[in-house]
């Protein structure tokens, strides 16, 4: 009797969470403007720039669903959350969607029931140091005071590594991108550890660049991507297939500034269902025949977005990698639209 009350209770419960959730399309288009959830201030992934404008690769994503959904690419709010804040910001309804360098978890698919539609950076965890430190690789840590964000898969996979080599570690808690650079660089710990982009992203970012180091290892897997809550599968398609649209644009040839020629329609199949021209793939949707060309427009194709906010003739200089196309030996890879 205990289990079936139980299991009763749970049904009920996800019920209630699917109803809750299942009319996001609805309460977008209602409100005007998209929610989105970004970090607190990540150069080339989610920041302010000086005129207090948003700026960066997951602020294009963000965009694209803007102008996907609602037909303008500015109708977004950019929500600033922490590694403990965010995933109570999008269960609770403030933010449509996270996009705010989220690892993909086991736990956080299944037991916070939330929805990765994807992943839009291979990232992994890696260590910076200050080059005065005479350090060149991981191992040599051992008893390091460490800077790490609280509430991120980076306290588990810092406490495995240094356990399996056998090395101790003083963890120095800090919970927003800012806190972190100010900690690391006023001497608080020797070492920083986040995901390997966001360490570029920081060390881009100080007056002194050279005086740091990303060192080699890198101890994890970190596949990043936009979040949506578990329940409101039609939201999560539109997600989903607003990414995956910058992703196919980039293989196709679809560019911000060829898009309009495109759009006077093709002898390819694909680049016309993307774009709009040849079957109707909005209208199962919710949205009208242009939302992936809206999507594309916005702020370009994946490559696009890549190279204008973190690759290797900015500031940030990461390079495509595991990022790449996968014609181009990387695992970006949209499935088809048909």
């Amino acid at each position: 009797m205990r289990k079936t009350v139980t299991l009763g209770a749970m049904t009920v419960a996800a019920f209630a969470a699917g109803a809750a959730g299942a009319a996001t399309l609805d309460d977008v288009k209602a409100r005007g403007k998209l929610n989105c959830g970004v970090n607190t201030g990540l150069v080339g992934f989610a920041a302010p720039d000086a005129n207090g404008e948003w700026q960066g690769f997951d602020v294009g994503i963000c965009r694209a669903v803007a102008a996907a959904v609602l037909g303008d690419p500015t109708a977004v709010e950019f929500i600033p959350t922490t590694g403990k804040t965010r995933f109570t910001a999008l269960s609770s309804g403030e933010i449509d969607i996270l996009a705010r360098n989220t690892t993909w978890t086991f736990t956080r698919d299944v037991d916070l029931k939330f929805d990765f539609v994807g992943v839009n950076y291979y990232d992994g965890q890696g260590f910076m140091v200050p080059k005065a430190l005479g350090v060149s690789s991981a191992k040599e840590l051992d008893g390091a005071t460490v800077c790490i964000q609280t509430g991120t898969t980076t306290e588990l996979n810092l406490a495995d590594y240094f356990r399996k080599n056998n090395m101790t570690y003083q963890p120095v808690p800090i919970e927003t991108e800012a806190e972190a650079k100010q900690q690391y660089l006023a001497g608080a710990c020797d070492t920083y550890t986040t995901d390997a982009s966001g360490l570029a992203a920081s060390r881009a970012s100080f007056e002194n660049p050279g005086d740091h180091v990303v060192l080699p290892e890198i101890i994890s897997k970190e596949p990043l991507g936009p979040v949506v809550r578990h329940g409101d599968n039609d939201w999560g398609d539109i997600v989903r297939w607003t990414f995956y649209a910058l992703v196919a644009a980039e293989e196709y040839g679809i560019t911000s500034a060829n898009i309009e020629e495109l759009s006077a329609g093709t002898d390819m199949p694909e680049v016309n269902r993307i774009l709009g021209t040849e079957d109707n793939l909005g209208a199962m949707l919710g949205l009208e025949p242009g939302w992936a060309k809206a999507a594309i427009a916005a702020g370009g194709n994946y490559g696009e977005l890549f190279e204008k906010n973190i690759g290797e003739n900015t500031p940030i200089a990461l390079s495509r990698g595991l990022n790449a196309q996968w014609t181009d030996g990387g695992l970006m890879y949209a499935p088809p639209f048909r």
